[in-house]
């Protein structure tokens, strides 16, 4: 179990990390189509935690996960969760998608509030889930709509992206406590990146793929550093510290994407989307701020 310290310094890490993968996305999205970009991301990071799993294995310690979990994690936090992010960034800027994507804490508190034991929320923490819709409502009231039709679609399509993840996070927290993250992590990357290939295989076989240098750097550091390296150290994490305080990543990441989108990829970044993004983080403030004490015992 990781110290305290240590666990906010990996917390940290991660932060930076996916903040960044936004915008890693939309360049690679300029060469490749968006679902094979996805499946070959998940192939290489399925192919490094293989290796990693082998040699480390024994020492992470912990149960071999069951089929059904690792098929959850593959589904819903790979699989359907970043084809739903590739798709909508075809569409929208990365910096207005890691905005909107910053729900997942909230989306992530009822869901423990509802399923996960000493997990609870407060009444006037529901407060802090008013303000942060509101923030998503009025990004779908201006930003959206100011850059095209495709844009609202794109971001309503985003939106189904933090939903699926919280399920398949909540399901791994309640189930998987025991289970080995290196493993479950391994599996589900194989399964997302076959899942990935099909659907890339079946919506995307006439659209042209540019494997550039760019694009094949893009695609390596999406796969090795924010896929195989951040989602083992997370589930690993996610074993040892609240559901609660890992879903403050979230928290973290869009100031990290809005500032590469703006500085390295000439996005619009308008008083709307601040305005938005405050809200929605405010929200997400009031909801963490306030935590039932946990020697609070449920009847």
């Amino acid at each position: 179990m990781p110290s305290s310290a240590l666990a906010s310094l990996y917390i940290t890490l991660m932060c930076l990390i996916w903040g960044s993968t936004w915008f890693v996305i939309r360049v690679g999205l300029r060469d490749l189509p968006p679902f094979q970009s996805a499946a070959v991301r998940f192939a290489i990071a399925a192919a490094v935690m293989t290796l990693v799993a082998h040699f480390a294995r024994k020492r992470e310690g912990g149960t071999a996960p069951p089929f059904w979990l690792s098929l959850v994690l593959g589904t819903l936090n790979f699989a359907a969760s970043y084809a739903f992010v590739y798709w909508s960034e075809t569409r929208i800027p990365s910096a207005l998608a890691s905005v909107l994507w910053s729900v997942y804490p909230l989306l992530m508190a009822a869901s423990s509030h509802m399923f996960l034991a000493h997990e609870k929320l407060v009444p006037r923490q529901w407060l802090g889930f008013v303000l942060g819709f509101a923030g998503v409502a009025l990004l779908f009231a201006t930003d959206l709509p100011a850059i095209s039709k495709d844009a609202l679609v794109g971001g309503c399509v985003l939106l189904g992206s933090p939903l699926v993840a919280t399920i398949g996070t909540t399901l791994v927290k309640k189930h998987g406590g025991a289970t080995s993250s290196l493993l479950l992590n391994r599996n589900g990357m194989w399964i997302g990146a076959l899942l990935l290939a099909l659907l890339a295989f079946s919506c995307e076989r006439d659209t042209p793929a540019h494997w550039t240098p760019n694009a094949i750097a893009t695609v390596v550091y999406l796969a090795v550093v924010g896929t195989a390296f951040t989602f083992g150290l997370y589930f690993w994490l996610l074993r040892h510290t609240s559901a609660y305080r890992m879903s403050l990543i979230s928290y973290a990441t869009p100031p990290v994407a809005i500032l590469l989108g703006a500085f390295a990829g000439n996005e619009p970044i308008t008083r709307w989307t601040l305005s938005g993004m405050a809200a929605i983080l405010g929200g997400v403030l009031l909801v963490m701020g306030w935590k039932r004490s946990p020697s609070t015992k449920s009847s």
